[in-house]
């Protein structure tokens, strides 16, 4: 059948309810619309669902998500994993509590436990309930930092990490085997309780996960001996991280913490930002304002599903900040963490800081400084995770430290997945360490540039909607690969990394050898002085993004170089598209 057809049959099965048929019946005469709806099932990646919400095969409803939820159950019942049950969290995205209970009623009807929270909860605590319940699998209904009309899906297997293969790719067959969608299982919810299948957790969950935060501080003493002198803005924009935020941090001795007010609480349409994400500088705007009242030494913000932190911190001139990149604040962070693990003589021997692909080569440089290894995964901190159960299966590391570029860090191994409550907590805690040293964040990271060199780093994106937008993005991935360029700015090429390809090129010998890593559509480019080029589309929105990194001898020299290289990769992408 073509869209058309799918339409009409949405419009007249009695299997879709009244609500669904009104709303695409407003649509009759938006072919454009229509089309974008039906032209094909909303795909179930290796990151699970994530799309506007809406009818149609191409939307996040409860139909879609129905149909995730019985591949998955498939899925698990072939891995014999039907007894162990499943957790479910959820955001504060319109439809989350419906889409988490449509989950959950699914996999009762095939007859596997769902341990449901019972208000919202941040990711990292999903992560941490899959492995405290000893669940087969994890769902969270989050569309992380996407604008207001998105939802989605999250799929964790039982290492509490996001899915990798081989049970990524088992899940997305289990889903796209299913063609029916009356044949999609599903009870009622005063039955599945009745009956035991339908469990709701909460407050004893919640416990557990802020005692193993606690245990990740370093120097609880430091804290007590000025925790009246730091000043913490701080803002959930909308979503979860409210309440677990504010109560670690007073568990752990802070005073001085002040919560914008108009984003404390939930609102799936983000009122005040519009595009809930920390990296966002109009997301901070009423914490510089309220950090201008009171004086405050750092602003935090976490997304709504509070997996990734952003930071401001102050700068020397009265009333200033400085903004952290995420590549700033996971190198801060992750300075801070080994620089006392190291002075407390608890550093591994086989220690690991793991970063992603396209995160800053600033990592690599405190690795070696501190002697651990620095491993790098693809984009998606997954395969950190992944990489921490490799750690513990074959004994071939010791889990250090982890993040992204994109906001996104790991202290501790209680989570799989990027935790912006256990970063807050660090970050605060760093901040009142340094304070009994005589420096603020800022000195610190001055410091850090001295010590390393002055890395900076950039990202970029063009927005390329609907199916021409898909095709396009491919098409630029290819014509790169079919031709590649000798030089990007004023950079040699050096080698070029295929991951699709599974291949590295040295430009100047032509010798190939392989990445090590799994296949994923992304280019990278090795340039001269240092510096680098990544591109891939991005696995959450209708996007094409590349990264870029560049060493300078000093700031100015830094950012200068930064600006050019970015520059140059949004015009040759444009050119290209």
């Amino acid at each position: 059948m073509d869209y058309r057809d799918i339409y009409n049959d949405w419009l007249s099965n009695p299997y879709f309810d009244d609500d669904t048929k009104a709303e695409l019946e407003a649509i009759k005469s938006d072919e454009k619309e229509v089309e974008d709806r039906f032209y094909k099932e909303l795909e179930f990646g290796t990151a699970g669902l994530r799309g506007v919400i809406g009818a149609g095969t191409n939307r996040m409803n409860i139909y879609t998500v129905r149909k995730a939820t019985q591949g998955l159950a498939n899925y698990i019942i072939k891995m014999h994993g039907q007894d162990r049950g499943v957790a479910i969290a959820y955001d504060s995205r319109h439809m989350s509590p419906e889409f988490a209970d449509e989950a959950a009623l699914c996999l009762n009807a095939n007859g596997i436990k769902a341990y449901v929270f019972d208000a919202l909860r941040p990711t990292p605590e999903l992560s941490f309930a899959v492995r405290e319940l000893k669940c087969i699998a994890g769902i969270n209904v989050t569309a992380s930092h996407n604008p207001a009309e998105y939802n989605g899906y999250k799929v964790y297997w039982e290492d509490g990490a996001q899915i990798t293969p081989p049970h990524d790719v088992g899940i997305m067959d289990a889903v796209s085997a299913l063609h029916d969608y009356n044949k999609l299982k599903t009870m009622k919810k005063e039955d599945a309780v009745a009956e035991g299948l339908y469990i709701s957790i909460g407050q004893e969950i919640d416990d557990k996960y802020i005692g193993e935060l606690k245990k990740q501080v370093k120097n609880p003493e430091i804290i007590k001996a000025v925790q009246k002198d730091i000043k913490i803005v701080y803002t959930p924009l909308h979503g979860t991280g409210n309440v677990p935020v504010r109560r670690v941090l007073k568990e752990l001795g802070f005073e001085n913490v002040y919560v914008v007010e108009e984003q404390e609480k939930p609102d799936g349409a983000f009122p005040t930002v519009g595009y809930p994400n920390p990296e966002s500088a109009k997301a901070f705007e009423l914490a510089v304002k309220l950090g201008d009242e009171v004086g405050a030494d750092l602003l935090l913000a976490t997304d709504p599903d509070a997996d990734r932190l952003g930071v401001y911190i102050k700068g020397s001139k009265p009333g200033t900040y400085h903004i952290l990149t995420g590549n700033m604040s996971g190198c801060l962070i992750a300075e801070y963490e080994i620089s006392q693990l190291k002075e407390k003589g608890e550093l591994p021997k086989d220690g690991a800081l793991i970063k992603s692909i396209v995160s800053t080569n600033l990592a690599n440089d405190i690795a070696k400084y501190y002697g651990i290894d620095l491993i790098e995964v693809l984009t998606g901190f997954k395969y950190i995770g992944e990489k921490m159960l490799e750690f513990e299966t074959k004994n071939t590391g010791t889990y250090v430290f982890g993040f992204e570029e994109s906001y996104g860090c790991l202290i501790g191994t209680h989570a799989r997945d990027k935790d912006a409550i256990v970063a807050t907590m660090a970050l605060c805690e760093a901040a009142a360490y340094y304070k009994t040293k005589g420096m603020s964040l800022w000195d610190k990271m001055k410091e850090m540039y001295e010590r390393y060199g002055y890395w900076r780093d950039g990202v970029e994106s063009i927005e390329l909607k609907g199916k021409e937008g898909i095709e396009k993005i491919q098409k630029t991935l290819e014509k790169l690969r079919e031709e590649t360029p000798q030089s990007i700015d004023d950079y040699k090429v050096l080698s070029v990394r295929d991951y699709q390809n599974d291949t590295v090129t040295d430009m100047e010998t032509g010798a190939v050898t392989t990445t090590g890593l799994p296949k994923s559509n992304v280019i990278y480019f090795d340039l001269s002085e240092e510096a680098w080029v990544c591109i891939r589309p991005s696995g959450t929105e209708p996007k094409l993004k590349f990264y870029y990194g560049v060493k300078g001898h000093d700031f100015d020299d830094a950012d200068e170089k930064v600006k050019k290289l970015g520059d140059y990769m949004v015009d040759m992408i444009n050119k290209m598209l």
